[in-house]
């Protein structure tokens, strides 16, 4: 028996959508069919993003003062907002690195997250030394960090944080991929079948099963979707 061994099956938004539509006991024929699914996968990702973290939209960046996260810049001297890349969607998590690059002395400082409230607590928010606290502060279009106490001196810090970004869009036509990794790909085509059913009357006696099958499947894949570090046991790490 002869058993294929290639693993590069990649459906494009036009295959999925096809898929979706049969799965709704429909057939995709018109332009406006296309259209209608894109709208609805982009609104689809949109809310997984608000479902909790997704690990492949997760990166780590330093900041830059151009804003897009090539980490050449550093922090500078009595400046304490600076504007993350506009695709950030939050912050999970900052260090303050001194020295970068230079293996013998690079330090890498963990920031504490503090909250507005906290941060308007602050007394005088303009005290420069080394900074230790950040506020995330995330807006409609964009995320600001605020330092506190601001960077006493310039060249010589520097923001290494990870982030959650916008998923990217389905794009034009049906020839894109979808910014998904493959765990996902039932979930997107269940999810996309179930959005679809909702907005077709001919398909609303399927709605019921749709939605439970599409819960499921992203069930299992968010499920999947989680960091896997292991357990370390210390002996004798409770007390008698």
């Amino acid at each position: 028996m002869a058993v294929n061994t290639t693993t590069s099956f990649l459906p494009d938004i036009g295959e999925i959508a096809e898929e979706a539509f049969e799965r709704a006991g429909l057939t995709m024929v018109s332009g406006y069919d296309l259209r209608t699914a894109r709208r609805s996968l982009d609104l689809l990702l949109v809310e997984w993003q608000n479902r909790g973290i997704n690990l492949w939209s997760v990166d780590e960046v330093k900041y830059d003062s151009a804003g897009d996260g090539t980490g050449t810049e550093t922090l500078v001297e009595g400046t304490a907002t600076y504007t993350l890349r506009p695709n950030t969607m939050a912050v999970l998590d900052a260090v303050l690195r001194e020295n970068d690059g230079t293996e013998t002395t690079q330090t890498d400082i963990v920031m504490s997250r503090i909250s507005r409230n906290t941060y308007y607590s602050i007394p005088n928010k303009l005290t420069q030394a080394k900074p230790t606290q950040i506020y995330v502060d995330r807006r409609q279009n964009q995320v600001n960090i605020t330092l506190w106490p601001v960077p006493d001196a310039s060249l010589k810090y520097k923001i290494i944080y990870t982030r959650v970004r916008r998923m990217y869009d389905v794009g034009p036509g049906g020839q894109y991929n979808a910014d998904v990794p493959d765990r996902f790909w039932p979930a997107l085509i269940s999810g996309l079948a179930y959005k679809i059913a909702l907005k077709r009357p001919e398909a609303s006696g399927r709605v019921g099963m749709l939605k439970q099958d599409y819960e499921e499947t992203f069930s299992y894949a968010s499920d999947e979707d989680r960091e896997k570090a292991p357990i370390r046991f210390v002996p004798g790490g409770y007390g008698h």
